[in-house]
């Protein structure tokens, strides 16, 4: 097979591994990821595969080699040279972070996306650097001198803490056999620090030392490029004993017990702070054991329920290598028998600010008095907007550049102080203060310079887009000074609120509405209305089956003041074609599409809605941009996740007063994905791409900072509506099971093949009468769904089936969102043939089992097929042909059901869907139906539609009722229409 058929623009070598069933990794020797395939093919393919996926970037750092690894041969383990892609460190990092999550890596070529399934071994490892990352972000690493071949090298070690063992315990258990057989668990410990030591060095960065020392040295090694320390022999040597000994008192604390130090508050009017030593219990910290019980003991004692041997050694030591850390605990040391240590405010603050972290860190226990609230000096901000909350007055002075009255307030802590409480602190000297109730940390300096910013900006003005900055963290004020609150009234706190849609009072349905708005539906046309008022946009992100487009055209009715563009694949035109007629049949609604549509912007501009696509819209961008849009949606808004495509610069430079975004999916992959669409509805909010990488997706992605996803949560929130099915105020509006027709188009390829069938039967029709009339135009309807299904189910050919159908194109999206949710799926064919077809397809595409029941299934392979679906952790996917599972399966554990081809007697469908939906089933059950554009099935289903009242008489018998329409009536039926085609 010739490799442009596969994936256009990769050399053959790449077409062969795009047959490979899974990629598998090992972590090799010399501390390098090895990427290698199934079939032992050439290296030099896989990599060309991997540049043209999300690893991009990263491809050119790789090297090919060739491993000889464990692998299973004739029920044993034997050794097999394989040609493998290698990556260092740090691209390894880069590697793994790109995958993890992943069942697939995505290669686009020029004219498709093959898909190339990723193995337990990649998804492991992914993990594995996701632990490394952890660990970092939570500062248990510690930097150590290691024996290398090159000689003594600076590297960071994991510390783990004695909670982080059982997880390493059971990640090592879930170690896929192939990364067990390559030298166990020490191999993995090897990948665990060589992926923590590159996390911390992407993190620090190379620092540049003055002096020349061994310990200069070692940190300089630490940070640079080359790990080796470039140092005297000697010299080294001490200094790697001295760290082994601090490595040691690291990790001498016991697995069960550990000390812990308790600071209590001082009592009445003194200023002594109790510093208590206590022993506590690492699993259950709230229960403690003071010193002084632990010295009334004999030698040895029951603590937590468990013996514990020599405990006051163990106090001693304990509190000895504490001090090392936090020398103050000396004093306290000179006694025999120590329980606490006596401080006053002053180093009950120094105790607070340093010797707390630096215990915690080393993994004792430290308790704190809860009044205690650090911080210190910071700003708080209070904006104000007029009119009602929940109610825009006015249309003008609205948008990001609209002003809001504000003003700057003194914070110590969590309290905004008053004029009174100022000149408190003001006369006070110590660092700590008790002020209503907690004890806060005071930075005199800072507060003067506080107070002196406030008085400075008083009276002046902010924008909403700078009070949305501030409030996010992403813009500071001009001072040096944290923000550590935001406050907001009027519209601009319902916007910042971030609960605006249950905020608002929910609008009524707008007149020409043929449908009935469940009750967050009506929130949601609340929420778009109210955002379109401030000449501001938003994304909705309903899950899937919600209602965003029953929403979207309730918009449209309830302002109707210009017309909309929408844009959106072409497989999704005659789907807001057909549901415009029929939820808002008083819209005026144009296609902009094929070789027929307008070139003139005045009949666009007269329409309520238009529709075009991606395509199309890039192609008109010129005419398009020559409009005053009312408002541009964008439907599948992921279309546009890479910014830097054609089509995502085309839609983004088409004025508009409100853009809208629908998709389900608002991050697949990558936070730049939603950096594209969040800047295509509100242009400007996030900053420019390269600031919103350094800010926010490094941070999250690499690092899994929880305080940056905060804070994009944050500035995102008020502009991105998110429902889901799972949330219990969405269940309760929705119905037991909810049926949607899928309209899918065919490629050119399936058009071709379709108006050759039609023109044949009509050729052969003439002549022909009786049985062999009713027979040639059975076989003939039969051929026509085999087409609508797949070229290669009609052909029979066994050539490649991705890329060439638009139903499987659809089939694959949803199932996407299907695995994504965590949800599983029937879906149901008439025809045994391509239910295998696409058993093996689904199974190479996502990587997962595959199940599929037809009339040749045993029944204890059926059995056992229901009951692997059926069980929590079982395959997602079950395919069934419609005789041989539409009847007597218990299915419930899925809420999916989807019709791949339809059986026109809605009696034997409905029987299917039963499967799901039925006594047991505690999920609503979403069922679709595809149905091909333009096509014979799109016919078919109106004629059902029409008839539903008599379907027992007139369809229920199944396709026969066909065979007696005349010629022109069965032309009719089965003509091609021009929006068949998809692009």
């Amino acid at each position: 097979m010739p490799s442009t058929e596969l994936f256009h623009g990769l050399s053959d070598r790449a077409a062969t591994v795009c047959r490979v069933v899974v990629v598998h990794a090992i972590w090799s020797a010399g501390n390098r990821l090895a990427l290698w395939s199934e079939n032992a093919g050439p290296a030099e393919a896989l990599m060309e595969l991997l540049a043209a996926s999300a690893v991009n970037g990263l491809a050119h750092k790789a090297t090919l080699s060739e491993l000889e690894l464990l692998l299973p041969e004739d029920g044993r383990l034997e050794p097999v040279a394989v040609p493998v892609v290698s990556f260092d460190v740090d691209a390894a990092l880069g590697v793994l972070d790109a995958v993890r999550g992943k069942l697939s890596l995505e290669c686009e070529g020029d004219t498709a996306v093959v898909h190339l399934p990723l193995g337990d071994s990649v998804r492991f490892l992914a993990e594995l650097a996701a632990v490394a990352a952890d660990f970092v972000r939570r500062r248990r690493v510690l930097p150590a001198l290691a024996e290398e071949p090159g000689g003594l090298a600076a590297r960071w070690i994991p510390a783990p803490a004695a909670t982080d063992r059982d997880r390493l315990r059971a990640l090592a258990k879930a170690a896929p056999p192939v990364l067990r057989a390559e030298g166990g668990r020490d191999a993995l410990a090897e990948a665990l620090t060589a992926l923590t030591d590159g996390v911390v060095r992407g993190v620090l960065g190379p620092i540049t030392l003055g002096r020349d020392g061994p310990a200069d040295a070692w940190l300089a090694a630490l940070t640079g490029p080359d790990a080796v320390v470039a140092a005297p022999g000697p010299a080294l040597a001490e200094l790697r004993e001295a760290l082994e000994v601090w490595h040691g008192s690291a990790a001498e604390a016991s697995e069960e017990v550990r000390v812990c130090f308790r600071l209590g508050e001082p009592d009445g009017d003194t200023d002594a702070w109790r510093l208590e030593f206590l022993v506590q219990d690492v699993a259950e910290p709230s229960l403690v054991v003071g010193a002084a019980e632990i010295w009334r003991s004999a030698t040895a004692m029951t603590l937590f329920d468990r013996h514990v041997e020599r405990p006051r050694e163990a106090l001693l030591a304990e509190l000895g290598r504490a001090s090392r850390l936090w020398p103050e605990l000396d004093d306290a040391l000179r006694c025999a028998q120590p329980v606490d240590l006596v401080l006053d405010t002053v180093a009950a603050h120094r105790f607070l600010r340093s010797g707390a972290p630096l215990l915690a860190q080393a993994g004792f226990g430290v308790l704190l008095p809860a009044s205690w609230q650090p911080g210190g000096v910071g700003l708080r901000l209070s904006g104000s907007s007029p009119g009602t909350p929940g109610v825009v007055q006015t249309r003008s002075a609205v948008g990001f550049d609209a002003l809001v009255d504000y003003r700057w307030e003194v914070a110590l802590g969590e309290h905004v102080l008053t004029g009174a409480e100022l000149e408190e602190l003001a006369r006070a000297k110590a660092p700590l203060v008790r002020l209503r109730g907690q004890w806060v940390e005071v930075d005199h300096l800072r507060l003067r310079k506080a107070l002196a910013f406030v008085t400075r900006r008083a009276g002046e003005t902010l924008s909403v887009a700078d009070l949305l900055r501030i409030s996010a963290g992403v813009q500071q004020p001009p001072v040096d000074l944290p923000v550590v609150g935001v406050d907001t009234t009027g519209w601009v706190g319902d916007l910042l609120s971030g609960q605006l849609d249950r905020r608002l009072e929910p609008l009524a349905e707008p007149a020409g509405l043929t449908a009935t708005l469940r009750p967050y539906q009506r929130r949601g046309l609340s929420w778009l209305a109210f955002l379109d008022g401030l000449c501001l946009g938003g994304v909705l992100a309903d899950d899937m089956g919600l209602g965003k487009t029953v929403q979207t055209l309730a918009l449209l009715l309830h302002d109707r003041s210009g017309p909309t563009l929408l844009v959106c694949p072409m497989s999704v035109v005659g789907n807001w074609q057909r549901e415009a007629a029929r939820f808002a049949p008083g819209l005026s609604v144009r296609v902009h599409h094929g070789a027929e549509r307008s070139r003139d912007r005045q009949p666009l501009d007269d329409a309520d809605l238009v529709i075009t696509t991606y395509a199309v819209a890039t192609r008109d961008a010129g005419l398009l941009s020559r409009i005053n849009w009312r408002r541009v949606v964008l439907d599948e808004a992921q279309n546009i996740k890479n910014s830097a495509t054609r089509q995502s610069i085309a839609v983004r430079g088409l004025p508009a007063r409100q853009r809208i975004a629908l998709t389900g999916t608002p991050v697949e992959n990558r936070l730049a994905e939603l950096w594209s669409i969040v800047d295509f509805v509100n242009p400007g909010l996030l900053g420019p791409l390269s600031a919103f990488r350094e800010r926010f997706a490094v941070p999250i992605e690499r690092h899994g900072d929880e305080e940056a996803a905060r804070r994009l949560r944050t500035i995102t929130q008020p502009f991105l509506l998110r429902r889901v099915k799972t949330d219990p105020a969405i269940i309760g509006d929705l119905p037991d099971k909810i049926e949607m027709k899928v309209l899918c188009n065919l490629t050119a390829e399936q058009a071709s093949l379709y108006q050759a069938v039609v023109d044949d039967m009509l050729t052969k029709i003439e002549n022909s009468e009786g049985i062999e009339r009713r027979g040639l135009v059975l076989a003939t309807m039969t051929k026509l769904k085999q087409v609508c299904n797949h070229p290669a189910h009609l052909l029979k050919d066994g050539t490649r089936v991705s890329g060439r159908s638009g139903k499987l194109a659809r089939l694959e999206e949803i199932l996407e969102e299907v695995l994504a949710e965590g949800d599983k799926a029937l879906c149901f064919t008439q025809f045994a043939e391509f239910g295998g077809m696409l058993e093996r397809h689904l199974t190479n595409r996502f990587g997962r089992e595959v199940l599929y029941l037809h009339g040749g299934t045993p029944k204890r392979r059926r059995d056992a097929m229901v009951a692997a679906f059926e069980a929590p952790d079982g395959p997602p996917i079950f395919l069934l042909s419609l005789k041989a599972g539409g009847t007597g399966l218990n299915l419930t554990a899925a809420n999916h059901v989807i019709h791949v081809d339809r059986w026109w007697n809605p009696a034997v469908e409905d029987q299917a869907t039963d499967r799901a939906f039925r006594i047991g089933q505690r999920k609503n059950v979403q069922v679709r139906k595809f149905v091909s554009v333009g096509t014979l099935e799109e016919r078919i289903d109106e004629m059902i539609e029409q008839k539903k009242a008599l379907s027992r008489m007139t369809v229920g018998a199944g396709e026969n009722w066909l065979t007696e329409l005349s010629v022109d009536e069965l032309r009719e039926v089965i003509a091609l229409s021009p929006d068949a085609i998809s692009e």
